[in-house]
């Protein structure tokens, strides 16, 4: 089965979505509330995979280059762009 993804945006008007119920699996525990979406979790795939790439090989945007087959200054501008992004959060 493929894993669902948590939808971020709503559907019919793009604005960001609010958690408003979670459950526990496991003893069905309910926490009901409006809670916002953690910054992080708005960063699109592409956004996380290069945070997480770049974190596990401990900064080094060569190392990152060889992983993603991109040049050093693509890397540099995506994660220019990321640092923009994060900042913006």
């Amino acid at each position: 089965m493929k894993k669902r993804e948590l939808p971020l945006s709503c559907p019919s008007c793009e604005k960001q979505l609010q958690v408003t119920h979670m459950q526990c699996p496991n003893c069905e525990t309910k926490i009901e509330g409006a809670y916002t979406i953690p910054s992080l979790m708005s960063l699109s795939k592409e956004e996380t995979f290069l945070m997480l790439e770049f974190v596990k090989n401990n900064g080094s945007l060569k190392q990152l280059s060889n992983i993603m087959h991109m040049s050093y200054p693509a890397i540099r501008s995506r994660l220019d762009k990321l640092i923009q992004r994060l900042e913006e959060l």
